[in-house]
């Protein structure tokens, strides 16, 4: 029953921040919505800055626990935000307000999740360092969310998946290709 409870306040502050700015959702608003007390809210959060940092635990840890076989770097990119595709608008309306740094870390820490799993998957045969495959993870995950977030600081304008999708086109092979020409050095 408790995580019922907790789903239910998580489930009603993602369906109010997709209709309205963070700054205009009260405690109460929540409470009203999915039909609680205001101390019951309070059993489980602080505030409603803990309930968006649990939103994104919650997804993060979902994305993370789940080992997929991606075929592509799109693909895996697109696995880790796909919360964000579906609550497109609450993901903007929380990186328009105070909590952007939240939006930030959740993109970072599912993407790369994602990416190095990819990596590892379509390197495995290569000779190559760990830590090298940790680079180059690193380095499509800062590509792939800077331009989601200059998206989401352009008001969203245009579809992710496109520049995703060039992105993806222009990569294809890079991957495979800098870890052979690595370890091809003497």
């Amino acid at each position: 029953m408790a995580q019922f409870t907790k789903k239910a306040i998580m489930d009603a502050f993602i369906e109010l921040i997709s209709e309205r700015a963070f700054d205009k959702i009260t405690v109460k608003d929540i409470v009203t919505r999915c039909g609680i007390n205001r101390n019951t809210f309070y059993y489980y959060f602080e505030d409603i800055y803990a309930l968006v940092d649990e939103i994104f635990r919650t997804e993060t840890q979902k994305i993370i626990g789940s080992e997929t076989d991606y075929v592509s770097l799109q693909e895996a990119f697109l696995k880790g935000i796909e919360f964000a595709a579906i609550h497109k608008q609450a993901i903007f309306h929380i990186y328009k307000s105070i909590s952007r740094e939240q939006v930030e870390d959740y993109l970072n820490k599912v993407t790369y999740n994602n990416v190095l799993l990819f990596i590892k998957k379509e390197t495995a045969d290569i000779d190559a360092p760990e830590d090298d495959r940790e680079f180059l993870a690193k380095f499509y995950t800062h590509a792939l969310v800077g331009l989601l977030i200059e998206w989401l600081g352009s008001d969203m304008k245009g579809e992710p998946i496109e520049f995703i999708s060039r992105l993806g086109v222009l990569f294809d092979g890079n991957i495979r290709y800098s870890l052979s020409k690595k370890q091809a050095k003497p």
